[in-house]
């Protein structure tokens, strides 16, 4: 590819599948079962299905038109628009997020890796012990070897471009996670007991619900679609004018939202079945996909063959989130810079070696080391999605709202007679309520980190 050439999808499922593939990841595997379950189940789906039609809808069109509009990635997108120093730090705030988030999120796709391989080889009954994901991840060799497996996978992908390697990557790998993901929720909810499981996710009950609902439910909501990463804004300049960006919005919404409640069903149910209908189990957080779920596969029959089905199902998941924040890092790259994709992709893989055995070692050698009380990993994880993240959408809030113009979203979005069903919600949203939303993330996520509110 030539430095000033930019990639593009070839039709308008090629971005639905790669939007998708981008909001589809570990988050919704693992993040929202134990979020939907610690913050009221039923009660909790119900906020975050709101949210998604609402905060959601308008905050995927706000950048995939922004994308699209101004043919950039983040920082030259913002600088499209406006001439404004602040609104430049919010492009670049949009572009260095995936950089930092890629290399620990490549660790957590490294430690699946190495899962998926121990389902293929090893006794699952040793999967299933209290230490094996422990000894794993203190382990600085191992869990260096396995994040090098995943970081190649992904480089892979991206030296193949966007339409030979993200399209084509995509357009395989979510069908299948959705047909594998429909396949272990059919096994588990069939276990004795899950079905208290199933109505304690799907049927809400007020009882339930409390002001953390809301507050978990929009940073999960947040979380999962891959929103203020600079992702959509990255793909949007991939889209072709002839592609709907509401209809495309609204099929983003369906598939990630239906791999989401199917995580929930996949993983609840069965672990409402092996902890005798205690919610409380499910608060193991992270460590629900590493510890929990192999003693949940342990007591099923055919262990071995669900275990492997599982954790291909994840990393197919995590493969395509990485792809994309990847992707999203090497089109800045090659747009401020004036980088070919090889160099802008060799560059962004030295960025994830360095950051991500940061992340790797954390859990070992580097231990004792720590920032704010984190380890590596986790102050990455807290310094991208708790303070970056809702930054960055309160600078897209305000370039459409003062610099681009409410109109000329809807202009870009009506283009060739395209339907704009929400067009008052998103306008409604994105002045007043979108907002004030990030700034209540920001606060309580801040304030929960440093121990002056309970989440």
């Amino acid at each position: 590819m030539k430095k000033n050439e930019r990639g593009a999808f070839s039709s308008k499922l090629g971005f639905v599948l790669s939007a998708a593939g981008a909001a589809v990841g570990l988050g919704n595997i693992w993040r929202f079962p134990y979020l939907a379950a610690k913050y009221g189940g039923g009660a909790f789906l119900l906020v975050y299905l709101i949210l998604v039609a609402t905060f959601g809808y308008t905050m995927i069109v706000a950048e995939s038109t922004i994308g699209r509009a101004s043919g950039k990635s983040p920082v030259s997108a913002f600088s499209f628009f406006s001439e404004s120093k602040l609104m430049r730090v919010g492009g670049w705030l949009n572009a260095i997020i995936p950089i930092l988030i890629v290399p620990y999120y490549s660790v957590i796709g490294g430690w699946v890796c190495k899962y998926l391989y121990s389902y293929l080889t090893a006794d699952i009954n040793e999967i299933a012990t209290d230490n094996f994901f422990g000894d794993f991840i203190t382990n600085g060799f191992s869990t260096e070897l396995w994040f090098i497996v995943f970081t190649v996978m992904i480089m892979a992908v991206i030296l193949a471009g966007v339409n030979n390697g993200i399209e084509r990557v995509t357009r395989f790998m979510m069908p299948v996670l959705l047909v594998l993901a429909v396949i272990i929720c059919v096994y588990g909810i069939r276990l004795p007991g899950a079905f208290k499981g199933v109505r304690y996710f799907l049927i809400p009950n007020m009882k339930n619900f409390s002001w953390m609902t809301i507050v978990s439910a929009m940073g999960q909501m947040f979380y999962s679609l891959s929103i203020a990463m600079g992702i959509l804004i990255t793909f949007g300049s991939y889209m072709s004018k002839e592609t709907s960006i509401d209809q495309s919005t609204r099929q983003v919404e369906i598939f990630d939202t239906l791999i989401a409640v199917l995580a929930g069903l996949m993983i609840i149910p069965a672990v409402f079945s092996f902890s005798k209908a205690d919610p409380n189990v499910l608060k193991a957080g992270p460590s629900l996909m590493f510890v929990m779920m192999p003693k949940v596969f342990a007591g099923m029959s055919g262990a071995r063959i669900v275990g492997i089905l599982f954790f291909v199902l994840v990393l197919f998941a995590a493969l395509t989130s990485a792809i994309a924040l990847t992707e999203s890092a090497v089109s800045t790259f090659n747009d401020e810079f004036g980088w070919s994709r090889t160099k802008g992709t060799m560059i962004t893989a030295l960025v994830m070696i360095i950051l991500g055995t940061l992340s790797c070692q954390g859990y070992g050698p580097l231990a004792s080391v720590t920032i704010i009380g984190m380890q590596f990993l986790d102050f990455f994880d807290f310094l991208t999605n708790s303070v970056m993240m809702p930054l960055s959408a309160l600078a897209i809030c305000i370039l459409v709202t003062r610099y681009m113009g409410i109109k000329m979203v809807e202009a870009e979005v009506t283009r060739d007679g395209h339907p704009f069903k929400r067009r008052r919600i998103f306008s409604f949203m994105i002045r007043f309520v979108c907002p004030l939303f990030v700034i209540i993330i920001f606060l309580s996520s801040v304030l929960s980190a440093f121990g002056l509110i309970k989440i």
